[in-house]
């Protein structure tokens, strides 16, 4: 058992806020720098993945700030209250410089999204996610993106192209088009709506959590996922 697995949720979040911050290496095939980190935080452990703003390539349709967008991803996901993305905290002072800091799921990275999508157990979790990803306009969810830890919980992770004002969806997970979301899933992501100023406060701009807004009233008017469309460029590349 890895000393992130012993963690209680309060205890990640706590670390990943003050632990002190060692950084051991860089995790490899990253488009943008992508940290292994240790925190430390008198006699409790974890291990992170730190993105410094400083390490992001800039990109001709996403302002800089891919780091900010990770934390949104996590606040969006515990205001839903669904536990999709790992703690994902926002520091500004670091080795590197500001950045964010997500807990590392030790998970088996033989398994990604197609090795999965057929286990029903694990339906409710991805339909969950393919949610989210449409609310937050997630540009890149590749099979790899999902993750599941040894407690069989799914996790998505690196969520840095979301929140964009223009459409983007772009999602490896389109099997459960069409599938109706149940009443109290559509009440999470309308509170979510009405309250997104304070969500997203100090991550996003006002034209970002108003575009968030707009996507997520419309899920909860058509009240089911879309279906694949092929002419909408719909599929990250790679897919893994």
């Amino acid at each position: 058992m890895s000393a992130n697995e012993r963690l209680s949720r309060p205890q990640a979040v706590e670390l990943l806020s003050r632990g002190e911050i060692e950084v051991v290496g860089r995790m490899p095939e990253s488009s943008n720098a992508t940290l292994y980190a240790k925190l430390t935080l008198e006699d409790l452990v974890c291990a992170a993945i730190y993105k410094p703003a400083r390490g992001e390539r800039p990109l001709w349709d996403f302002p800089p700030g891919l780091h900010r967008r990770e934390v949104a991803a996590w606040m969006l996901s515990e205001a839903l209250g669904w536990e999709l993305i790992p703690p994902t905290i926002l520091r500004m002072e670091a080795p590197y410089g500001e950045g964010s800091f997500q807990l590392f799921i030790d998970a088996d990275f033989s398994e990604h999204y197609f090795s999965l999508a057929d286990r029903p157990e694990l339906a409710r979790h991805f339909i969950r996610l393919a949610a989210f990803d449409l609310i937050a306009n997630n540009t890149d969810r590749k099979s790899g993106h999902v993750v599941i830890d040894a407690d069989g919980h799914i996790w998505g992770i690196d969520n840095g192209l979301t929140f964009h004002t223009e459409p983007k969806l772009r999602t490896v997970i389109w099997e459960f088009g069409g599938t109706s979301l149940s009443d109290e899933e559509l009440a999470a992501v309308e509170r979510v709506a009405s309250e997104a100023e304070s969500v997203f406060e100090g991550l996003l701009d006002p034209a970002e959590i108003e575009a968030f807004r707009a996507r997520a009233r419309y899920l909860v008017r058509k009240r089911k996922l879309p279906s694949l469309n092929p002419d909408l460029r719909p599929y990250p590349w790679p897919l893994v």
